[in-house]
């Protein structure tokens, strides 16, 4: 008789394919670092960006997520035509280490103009890591376990977010945002180079 529970192995990523869990140690700590400035990013721009305010914050964000929606399916599509995992593999890691060190550019900015860019060239870079997390993930996740790896990542990513972004608020208050800055720049680097033990297991 199969068990009906959950066993308590799967949240320390026991019992999955290597692929995945490193797949999910990335994208935690990825997810984990974006989730330290997320929540206070309007913050960042009223103090940091001359004219800054709610309008400034809401535009700034647009721009990233329509960015990232319109080139996501081209660059999807793109990636399909590619027979293979290679490609998809390497557009995941320079991508992500590119969007992992984008942030950096926060430190010297000062005008809305240059946040918008800024938010623009994230949300290109995310159009490539998206897809490739994606396909690469139901490529190699394992049978009959689909919604427990994906419910996994989704639980391990959702708390180490919100576990870091009530540091991030700690750590903007107390030492200010060039510093969360920087150590979100950190985390992220590290969470890119966590996929390059899937390499590997990577299909030709």
């Amino acid at each position: 008789m199969r068990p009906r529970a959950i066993n308590l192995k799967h949240y320390f990523l026991g019992d999955i394919n290597p692929v995945i869990r490193f797949l999910v140690i990335s994208d935690t700590v990825i997810l984990g670092a974006s989730g330290l400035l997320g929540p206070i990013f309007a913050l960042f721009i009223e103090e940091f960006i001359q004219g800054g305010n709610e309008a400034v914050a809401g535009l700034a964000a647009s721009i990233y997520l329509f960015t990232r929606s319109v080139f996501q399916i081209p660059i999807a599509h793109l990636i399909d035509k590619i027979r293979g995992e290679k490609d998809d593999f390497w557009f995941m890691f320079v991508f992500s280490i590119l969007m992992a060190v984008t942030p950096l550019s926060y430190l010297f900015i000062n005008t809305p103009l240059e946040l918008y860019i800024v938010e623009f060239f994230l949300g290109l870079f995310s159009a490539f890591t998206y897809p490739t997390f994606m396909a690469t993930f139901t490529r190699h996740i394992d049978r009959e376990k689909e919604g427990t790896e994906w419910g996994v990542y989704f639980t391990l990513t959702g708390l180490t977010s919100a576990l870091l972004a009530a540091i991030g608020g700690f750590v903007a208050a107390v030492e200010g945002f060039h510093i969360l800055i920087i150590a979100v720049v950190f985390l992220s680097v590290i969470g890119a180079f966590l996929l390059l033990p899937i390499r590997p297991y990577i299909r030709s």
